[in-house]
């Protein structure tokens, strides 16, 4: 008797062994993958690159800055080579096409901005990139939205009352010495970064001046301690006078007689609250509703706004906005001199230093501040 039998192949002997080549691709896609989810929704890593934040955050500090705090914003520039910003890596080459731009939202977060928080945004001012790839700044906010901010001979008020200074602010001081300094024993070992020998130069900076010394950037502590050396005739704090008006900030307004350590006091917009157009109100408020309010056809003079072609006597803003400042208060480029901060802006909250590398050692062995690892960012 004949027996028919079907032939079938088992499919775990058709299955094919991946190749290596196929195994570190699908290895290194899962990285990219897995990498770039934990970027978008947990947490990033970021670089300082400025003293703008010293004493309190430094050059060459390596941070973690949490997307949960403030809400993860969901995408709104999806053509974009992975883990990447602005440029390929060590090329000037676009990483991204804004050829499709999709409405951001923010998921829900642990907590809203307050004041004091340290903060990393994009920079509003660049305009020529999308919102979620415009250049990462670190600041630290002072004030919320609807705060009236004011700087009063380098105190900061928010509604009235001053503000609890950083710990570890710096400010600009100018040492009168009765000779030359050994800069690096003396400067450097005290932790202060940011120092030049006074010339003529600087007589901007303190009008009829003519002592020998060394303009410095460090804290109310460090200073203290300078004043003590035999070679330090005094220590002077610099500052200018309520009289003195400086042009190039916020809102570049020959209305507003303000300086940096003079400052406001200007109300910082809040979502649904409407402000009547007044001249004053235009140069304030004027390129927050043409730039970042998501307006088309928005025209501003100097006492009119147009929107559509037409004029508007009152604005009611759609987002809440924030005021930052560096703690390095006459070394940053901050809310002073550019503005508000939108709140789509926000990216998230500066929670601890991982890593920190002096770029200008004394010795190869103090290359890692050690010190400053796993520092919790106050």
């Amino acid at each position: 008797m004949a027996i028919n039998r079907e032939l079938t192949s088992s499919p775990v002997q058709n299955k094919k062994k991946k190749s290596a080549v196929r195994e570190w691709f699908d290895s290194i896609l899962f990285a990219v993958v897995a990498a770039t989810l934990i970027r978008w929704l947990f947490f990033e890593a970021f670089t300082i690159p400025t003293p703008s934040m010293e004493n309190s955050l430094l050059v060459g500090d390596f941070l973690f800055v949490s997307k949960l705090h403030y809400g993860t914003r969901t995408p709104k520039t999806p053509l974009q080579v992975p883990l990447t910003h602005q440029t390929i890596w060590g090329t000037n080459i676009p990483s991204y096409s804004d050829a499709i731009q999709l409405p951001q939202y923010r998921l829900p977060g642990f907590s809203e901005v307050k004041r004091g928080d340290v903060v990393v945004f994009n920079y509003p001012p660049e305009l020529q990139h999308p919102v979620d790839l415009k250049t990462n700044y670190i600041k630290r906010c002072v004030a919320l939205p609807g705060d009236k901010l004011e700087v009063r001979d380098l105190q900061v008020y928010a509604n009235g009352k001053a503000e609890e200074n950083p710990a570890r602010m710096e400010n600009e001081y100018f040492v009168a010495t009765t000779t030359s300094v050994n800069e690096t024993k003396v400067f450097k070992e005290n932790g202060i970064s940011e120092y030049n020998a006074y010339t003529e130069s600087y007589n901007d900076t303190i009008p009829g001046n003519d002592q020998m010394g060394y303009l410095v950037f460090t804290t109310v502590e460090i200073a203290a301690k300078l004043k003590t050396y035999d070679f330090v005739k005094s220590i002077t704090l610099v500052k200018s006078s309520k009289d003195i008006s400086e042009p190039m900030l916020y809102p570049n307004s020959s209305q507003f007689k303000w300086n940096r350590d003079n400052y406001g006091p200007i109300t910082v917009p809040k979502e649904g609250v409407t402000v009547q157009l007044t001249p004053e109100n235009i140069a304030l408020y004027g390129p927050v509703i043409k730039n970042y309010e998501e307006n088309e056809g928005v025209e501003v003079g100097e006492k009119l706004i147009k929107i559509g072609g037409k004029e508007i006597t009152s604005y009611t803003f759609k987002q809440d906005y924030y005021f930052m400042m560096g703690d390095n208060r006459h070394n940053s480029a901050d809310s002073r001199y550019w503005g508000f901060v939108p709140k789509d802006h926000i990216v998230g909250k500066a929670v601890f230093v991982w890593m920190s590398i002096d770029p200008n050692p004394t010795s190869f062995f103090n290359k890692i501040r050690w010190n400053r690892l796993f520092r919790v960012i106050e």
